[in-house]
């Protein structure tokens, strides 16, 4: 590819949280452990190249319990499950390993907690997405989509409410959604249960298009907080685009171009993001943003060494 844009500004912090480091772990230390085959329910993380990778080393990716076989090994994805998907595991008699991120395990709690003080729980979320699936099989619950008109729940307006949200969103919108519901029911508890990575990597989106005329995201199309950094970019009127990897990478998204800004999302590999600068070929490349310091999360106990 031609040498159009003369710097590249690669946004910090890019790449792998640490809900998705410890679920990339927990496959490999099961694969280690147990010998292949060992079942994923759910895409491990939301990244074809992650998935694909686990899969040749014996990962079998499986979208529903029912399609693991009996007695076998079962690692559940990082997006959260549902309690019924547990009990098949039971009854199956699988050996689940819950790789769960603790920040979605927490709301999973919120819920059971403010279902049991007799709280209305609206849920801010995408209708579909893994995660909420997870979230709304734990309490019963009101699910308001912020990527479409405000559907909120026909409850009076004195009518006690807490408001959980899906951990992957946009930090704008959510902030929108929130003040909405604040504005029909007088009394609301809000936890706002985006994680630290979405809200980190949104924040330095915003300081890459200050200096970018395009901002690159690599990452996968079915990535939640992936299409949150493409559309907070757009939103601050750049144009920006969400790609896999150097193969879909585009010259006319280039084309005068001097100032390309590059970011990644949390389930996205390092060696993407290296491997689309280097196709670039840039004069120079140069960091924006603030390290987020050292997060790890713990393995389940089982598992540890």
């Amino acid at each position: 590819m031609g040498v159009v844009a003369m710097k590249v500004y690669v946004g910090v912090p890019r790449g792998f949280c640490a809900g998705v480091v410890r679920a990339i772990d927990l496959v490999e230390i099961a694969l280690e452990r147990f010998g292949a085959p060992v079942y994923v329910k759910h895409q491990i993380v939301h990244n074809s190249y992650v998935v694909d990778s686990l899969e040749a080393k014996g990962a079998i990716t499986v979208e529903d319990v029912d399609e693991v076989p009996e007695g076998a090994n079962v690692v559940f994805s990082a997006h959260g499950s549902p309690p019924e998907d547990f009990e098949k595991a039971k009854t199956r008699g699988l050996k689940v390993i819950d790789a769960t991120c603790p920040l979605v395990i927490r709301v999973h709690n919120e819920a059971i907690k403010y279902d049991a003080e007799d709280r209305g729980i609206i849920l801010v979320g995408h209708q579909g997405h893994q995660e909420v699936k997870g979230t709304m099989g734990q309490a019963e619950m009101h699910l308001v989509d912020d990527g479409g008109e405000l559907d909120l729940p026909e409850w009076d307006a004195d009518k006690p409410v807490v408001v959980l949200t899906q951990t992957t969103l946009s930090v704008d919108d959510t902030l929108r959604s929130i003040e909405s519901i604040q504005d029909n029911f007088s009394d609301v508890i809000v936890r706002n249960d985006l994680c630290y990575a979405t809200t980190n990597r949104q924040d330095t989106v915003k300081e890459l298009t200050d200096v970018s005329d395009v901002v690159l995201v690599i990452g996968a199309q079915n990535s939640s907080n992936c299409n949150r950094l493409r559309e907070v970019a757009e939103a601050r009127g750049v144009p920006a685009y969400l790609f896999n990897g150097p193969d879909e990478l585009r010259a006319e998204w280039l084309e005068g171009a001097e100032h390309v800004g590059i970011t990644s999302g949390a389930s996205t590999p390092e060696e993407l993001v290296q491997a689309v600068i280097a196709a670039i070929e840039p004069d120079e490349v140069i960091p924006i943003g603030q390290p987020e310091g050292d997060i790890t999360f713990v393995l389940p106990r089982e598992l540890r060494d």
